[in-house]
């Protein structure tokens, strides 16, 4: 017997339709396939954020898994923008799209890193080496390049040996103690990265 084209499929949609219910050894297969169509998301806590990217605002939902218990570690899962946002509307820019990554990249250090002068090599520090290096290097900077008077006799307490650029996505009161602290130290060149 000759089996036309139409036979074919006709035959293989009975024999596909009949195997997606039952499976060879009698099993019901419809929960199985129930649990694989369930997004990866449907047990997940969602927590509205802010990307971390540029000074527009989009908001992001990021959806962590681990229950909030206290013996677990959440785990992220996924990052989408917002839908309920006036400001993006659900879209992210590529950038905001791949923030899953800033938190998940393995190639990520887990903490500062540091390079001597002439090493072709970095090494992992501490939090407190790295701390204790930096405020060594804003003192250091600030004693070096300081100006108590200008050249008419005003008091200026300025210094010009670094500035300071503010992130973008930092509240308003962190922008105010940031640029507190700054001021305090004399710093001239202070600039908000939003307006760069």
């Amino acid at each position: 017997m000759e089996l036309t084209r139409r036979q074919f499929l006709k035959g293989s949609a009975l024999v596909t339709g009949g195997a997606a219910s039952v499976s060879t050894f009698g099993f019901d297969l419809q929960p199985a396939h129930a649990q694989v169509r369930q997004l990866k998301i449907s047990q997940a806590t969602e927590t509205r954020t802010v990307c971390p990217y540029c000074a527009v605002g989009c908001s992001m939902i990021a959806y962590t898994l681990g229950d909030k218990a206290p013996n677990t570690v959440p785990t992220l899962l996924h990052v989408e923008g917002d839908p309920d946002s006036p400001i993006n509307a659900g879209t992210l820019c590529p950038k905001g799209a791949s923030t899953l990554q800033l938190a998940l990249n393995g190639n990520r250090p887990a903490g500062p890193m540091y390079r001597a002068a002439g090493a072709a090599e970095w090494t992992q520090v501490s939090w407190d080496d790295a701390m204790d290096r930096m405020a060594r290097m804003v003192k250091d900077a600030r004693d070096k390049h300081f100006t108590e008077k200008d050249e008419a006799g005003n008091t200026v307490n300025r210094q010009t040996g670094f500035a300071f650029l503010g992130g973008a996505t930092i509240s308003n009161e962190e922008g105010y103690l940031t640029a507190k602290l700054m001021r305090g130290l004399g710093t001239v060149y202070l600039e908000q990265q939003a307006r760069v």
